[in-house]
């Protein structure tokens, strides 16, 4: 069977400068190396493997989770958090207040498609969305630092089988409201100087976490 070629891996055809790089298929800049000018050798770079039945899908599933998104600013951030959610197989995000939705231009940027595919919905107000949720029987968990936190890898994420996983604002965080509400406030360890990941990547980290960790697994 004929495979489609996703592009070409490129190198500098000047032993001084051997600059290698990635290239699309009709990018005519392939052609010549970008630092220093020489002429290039091309080699056509095949699909991933695994694009149909991908072997690195698994059986062992963590409890159902959707993600609350609180007040985000940045739709970078929420298309990076939509994609994590197609590919961890969350149930569902609730886009709250300020955060941009799937139809912002600018979400598609880094959903790359997880925005048409993930399901979602908008509340104005995400305390309101939040007891809602908790009514329907789920359990609601904030991704947030403070006194209050455990090290989330430190948890079995059976301890749970619907977690609503709330992820908070990229300046103020998780609303003090919603923190009142959750059953429990997990936080990422940090051993570098610094306090915290970016929200989408701690997002990442958590939902992945829920869905596929735990002391259990």
């Amino acid at each position: 069977m004929a495979v489609n070629p996703v592009g070409w891996i490129c190198e500098c055809s000047d032993p001084a400068c051997a600059f290698r790089f990635p290239a699309g298929l009709e990018d005519e800049r392939r052609l010549h190396c970008p630092l220093c000018g020489a002429p290039t050798v091309c080699q056509l770079l095949p699909p991933k493997e695994g694009e149909e039945g991908d072997t690195r899908r698994v059986s062992k599933i963590g409890p159902a989770v959707v993600l609350l998104l609180d007040n985000l600013r940045s739709a970078y951030n929420v298309g990076s958090l939509l994609r994590t959610a197609e590919g961890a197989g969350v149930a569902h995000v609730h886009l709250c207040g300020i955060t941009p939705r799937p139809d912002h231009p600018r979400v598609a940027k880094t959903g790359l498609g997880a925005e048409q595919i993930v399901p979602w919905s908008y509340h104005p107000n995400a305390v309101h969305a939040a007891r809602k949720l908790m009514r329907a029987g789920w359990r609601l968990w904030s991704l947030e630092t403070g006194a209050r936190a455990e090290p989330i890898f430190q948890l079995a994420a059976q301890d749970a089988d619907r977690v609503v996983l709330a992820v908070g604002s990229e300046v103020t965080g998780v609303d003090p409201a919603l923190l009142g509400l959750s059953e429990r406030i997990v936080c990422l360890p940090m051993a570098g100087a610094k306090r915290s990941l970016n929200v989408a990547s701690a997002g990442a980290v958590a939902v992945y976490w829920l869905r596929y960790g735990g002391k259990d697994s």
